[in-house]
C-alpha cells in the first residue's frame, strides 16, 4: 500500500518551509477556524477526534487539554517536546525540516484551546538545521501577523536525553539542571514556572490542523478506532530502504518492513525488531504480524513508543545489543534516583562480564533481579527504559546469553555486526586527556 501523507502532505510538491507555499495548499485556515470557536468547543472537537499522543505514551491529546486549569490566575503555557533523543527516532526531525508551518499552525490552534499566549518549542540541541528552519518559519508567521498575541519561542536543548522527559524538560526551560520532578503535582496543574502547562510531541501538535480541516468525525475514520490518524514510522537498522514512512495507524508491521522498507538487507534472516525506539521490549520474527497501533503492540508485551522500528538481522549478538543499549541509558541517567543511577551501572557490569566470558549462570538471574528492583521504583521512566529491552533480549534469546557463559566468551567470535562499535560511555572513556580533549 502507498503511504498516506497527512503530516508530510505537500512536502514533495512544495517547499513548505516558505509561508506562501504553505498558504497555497490551505495552510493556516485551521487557525482561522479555531479562533472562531470558543476554547471549550475546540477542546471538545479535539476530544472527539481521539488523537493520541505521538510521543510514546499515547495519552489522548484532547483529554490532556481538558485537564488544564484555565481558571487559574497564572499564565497558561503550551510546551512542544521536540527533544527527539530516542535512539532510532527521527520522525519529528523531518516534520520540522519539511513542514515547519504545520507545526506552528498546530501550536496556535492548541494555544487557543487552553487560552495560552506563550508557546515554547524545546528542540534537541543537535538539530541545528531544523532549529534554523523552524525559527525562520516562526519569524515569517510573526511578520505576516499570523501569531496574533501568541509568542512562540524555539528553545535549544543541550544534548541531554533526560530532557525528553516532560518534567525534566520544564526544569531545563526554567534554566535549571534537567532532572525529573516528583509527581503530583502534574504539569496541567503546576508545570512551567508552576503554572498550568500542556506538553505534547511535535507530531501530535502537527496533526491538530488536520483535525480542524477534516473535522473530528472524518479524522476518526482513519487508522483504527482506538488510534485514529496516521503516524510517521522511522525504520532503521538492517533494512534495504531505511527512512520515514507515514502510514495509517494499524498498518501491519510486516508490511512496513517488507513492502515499504524493502525487507531485510543483503538477504539475511530477520532476528529481532525493536518496535518503538531502543527503550521497548523487542519482538521475534514470529511476532511481526501485528498492527502498528498502541493497543495491538501492548497486547503482545511491547510498546508503540516513538514509532521507531530498529530491525536486527541474524549477524547481531544480542548480548552486545543489550550492552550497547544499557550503556546508553547509564550514560544518560541524570543520577537523581538511586535505582536508575546505580542499577544501570550494575546492569552494564554484568553484561560486560557475560560478553567477556567471566560470568556465571547465577549472573543471569542477578540481571533479572536488578531489573525488578528498577521497575516501578524510579522517579521517571529512564531506568525502566534500560530494563525493558534487556529483559526481552534475556528472555527471548536466552540461549545466546547461556552460550557466552558456557563457551567462556562471545559465540560470534568477532563476526557480530555490533562487534567493535563503541557505545557512548566507551567513547567518553577513550577521550584523550590534554589539548585534544577540548576539540
Amino acid at each position: 500500500m502507498a503511504e498516506h501523507k497527512v503530516l508530510l502532505a505537500g512536502t514533495d510538491e512544495h517547499d513548505l518551509t516558505q509561508l506562501a507555499e504553505y498558504r497555497a495548499i490551505g495552510g493556516y485556515r485551521g487557525v482561522e477556524k479555531a479562533r472562531a470557536m470558543t476554547p471549550d468547543e475546540l477542546i471538545d472537537e479535539l476530544q472527539r477526534a481521539t488523537l493520541r499522543g505521538r510521543g510514546g505514551a499515547g495519552f489522548p491529546m484532547g483529554r490532556k487539554a481538558s485537564l488544564i486549569d484555565r481558571k487559574s490566575a497564572k499564565p497558561k503555557y503550551l510546551v512542544v517536546n521536540a527533544d527527539e533523543s530516542e535512539p532510532g527516532a527521527f520522525k519529528d526531525r523531518e516534520v520540522m525540516a519539511r513542514a515547519p508551518h504545520r507545526l506552528i499552525e498546530g501550536c496556535l490552534i492548541s494555544a487557543h484551546a487552553i487560552e495560552s499566549r506563550d508557546v515554547f518549542i524545546y528542540i534537541r540541541g543537535e538539530y541545528l538545521t531544523e532549529y534554523e528552519i523552524l525559527t525562520a518559519a516562526v519569524e515569517q508567521a510573526r511578520e505576516a501577523g499570523i501569531l496574533g498575541d501568541v509568542q512562540i519561542t524555539v528553545h535549544r536543548g543541550a544534548g541531554a536525553y533526560i530532557c525528553g522527559e516532560e518534567t525534566a524538560m520544564l526544569e531545563s526551560l526554567e534554566g535549571k539542571r534537567g532532572q525529573p520532578r516528583p509527581r503530583p503535582p502534574f504539569p496541567p496543574i503546576q508545570g512551567l514556572y508552576m503554572a498550568p502547562t500542556q506538553i505534547n510531541n511535535v507530531c501530535t501538535i502537527a496533526t491538530v490542523p488536520v483535525i480542524l480541516e477534516l473535522g473530528a468525525e472524518e479524522f476518526a475514520k482513519t487508522g483504527v478506532p482506538s488510534s485514529p490518524g496516521t503516524a510517521i514510522f522511522s525504520i532503521s537498522g538492517n533494512v534495504v530502504r531505511p527512512g520515514n514512512y507515514e502510514l495509517d495507524l494499524g498498518t501491519p508491521m510486516r508490511e512496513l518492513i517488507y513492502e515499504h522498507a524493502g525487507g531485510v538487507a543483503g538477504g539475511r534472516e530477520l532476528k529481532a525488531v525493536v518496535p518503538g525506539g531502543s527503550s521497548v521490549p523487542a519482538l521475534t520474527p514470529d511476532q511481526i504480524d501485528v498492527p502498528l497501533d498502541y493497543d495491538s503492540l501492548g497486547a503482545i508485551g511491547t510498546f508503540f513508543g516513538a514509532a521507531s522500528l530498529i530491525v536486527v538481522d541474524d549477524r547481531c549478538c544480542m548480548v552486545q545489543l543489550a550492552l550497547r543499549s544499557t550503556k546508553f541509558y547509564m550514560h544518560e541517567s541524570c543520577g537523581k534516583c538511586t535505582p536508575c543511577r546505580v542499577g544501570t551501572r550494575w546492569m552494564v557490569q554484568i553484561l560486560e562480564s557475560i560478553e567477556n566470558g567471566t560470568a556465571t549462570h547465577a549472573d543471569l538471574d542477578l540481571l533479572d533481579n536488578i531489573g525488578d528492583n528498577i521497575l516501578g521504583k524510579v522517579l521517571c521512566a529512564l531506568g525502566e527504559f534500560a530494563v525493558y529491552p534487556v529483559a526481552s533480549y534475556l528472555h527471548k534469546w536466552r540461549d545466546e546469553f547461556v552460550a557466552h557463559i558456557e563457551q567462556g566468551g562471545c559465540p560470534f567470535h568477532g563476526s557480530s555486526s555490533l562487534d567493535g562499535i563503541l557505545a557512548p560511555s566507551d567513547q567518553h572513556a577513550q577521550t584523550p586527556v590534554g589539548e585534544e580533549a577540548l576539540v
